[in-house]
């Protein structure tokens, strides 16, 4: 009957989903690698770890989005980078643990299915997954009207790893005096961009302005530049030994997360001029103002993962870091706890 419903009719384009696949399958199988058992367009992707080279495996896995940075992106019609800081956010949680990353999805919801935009994105998730060399091995497309505005999406990413049982790593090998080696972050990443963004408000600043800290492009492009992966560095400087412990510094600064690779009896002693901070953080404490203690608590203020190396290899690892292509600085020392600061930092 000419009155009767279709789901077409409520806002949901089937066809526009199965064009996205298509568009997408060749960006997939760019990022195969072994252990794959089942490609993209089945209920689920199957992977073989034992393929894959383990011989007693625990299988580790993280998930994660983007947070409101995926805010500046939709304001600034710029997608094609958002997908690496979708997977940089689930590995680098993965490679704290010593697990390597095998395989990733993805989840895509909008309210109107644009394959333009999607396809923007999966590409980005699919170089993000060449970056840390596990593959793109699923995902699911949600089109969902009315429940975002017409322009808006959500990215929500999923990451599985395995480890060797012997060589996860735990609380417990973390040990005093362990040195404490930061790795540079590309910028802000992905996290305190609900702060980013008030200060932005608060000050009528343009995504579209120049900035003395990047004159060479607009303030929302510096923002919007992808979270470093560290997958490949990490583990190659896995295999020398000595690496007790690692930090991946997302959401909650140095402070709230230095704690969770440690035990309660030790404390990290961070000195904060040890490092070479990038300049949109100067620029946006000086903006908000912020103080210190809250920069810390909320962005990584330039140190995007932090190695815990015993003391007598700490220099060769940092070493082996760098010349891995990583920027790496001494900045501190596992020493015991007395009273209740888990981190000490030292201005």
């Amino acid at each position: 009957m000419a009155n009767d419903l279709t789901y077409g009719g409520a806002g949901v384009d089937i066809d526009a989903g199965e064009r996205l696949v298509d568009a997408i399958k060749p960006l997939a199988a760019s990022t195969s690698r072994q252990g794959i058992a089942a490609m993209l367009g089945g209920f689920g992707g199957v992977f073989d770890p034992k393929a894959a080279g383990y011989d007693d495996p625990l299988m580790v896995l993280a998930t994660d989005g983007v947070g409101t940075k995926l805010k500046l992106a939709q304001s600034l019609n710029a997608h094609n980078s958002i997908g690496i800081d979708l997977v940089a956010m689930c590995v680098n949680d993965l490679i704290v643990q010593g697990a390597e990353p095998l395989a990733f999805l993805d989840y895509f919801s909008c309210s109107k299915l644009s394959v333009a935009t999607a396809t923007a994105i999966i590409a980005g998730i699919a170089e993000g997954c060449k970056q840390a060399n596990c593959t793109l091995l699923g995902g699911e497309t949600a089109e969902m009207p009315g429940f975002y505005l017409d322009d808006e999406y959500d990215l929500a990413g999923f990451a599985v790893g395995a480890v060797e049982r012997h060589q996860l790593l735990d609380k417990a090998h973390v040990q005093q005096g362990d040195r404490l080696l930061g790795l540079a972050a590309n910028g802000i990443h992905s996290n305190g961009f609900s702060l980013v963004r008030k200060i932005l408000e608060v000050h009528n600043i343009s995504l579209e302005s120049r900035t003395e800290f990047d004159t060479n492009s607009t303030l929302g492009a510096s923002l919007l530049t992808p979270t470093r992966i560290y997958v490949k560095p990490i583990l190659n400087a896995l295999k020398l030994g000595g690496i007790h412990g690692i930090c991946h510094i997302t959401g909650g600064g140095i402070y709230a997360n230095m704690p969770r690779v440690y035990g309660p009896n030790l404390t990290a002693k961070i000195a904060l001029k040890s490092w070479q901070r990038p300049a949109i953080f100067d620029w946006l404490q000086q903006r908000g103002p912020i103080e210190t203690h809250e920069m810390l608590k909320t962005f990584n203020c330039g140190i995007g993962m932090v190695v815990i190396a015993a003391a007598d290899r700490a220099d060769s690892i940092a070493e082996h870091l760098t010349i891995m292509g990583e920027k790496v600085w001494d900045i501190g020392v596992m020493v015991p706890r007395q009273g209740n600061d888990a981190v000490l930092i030292e201005v």
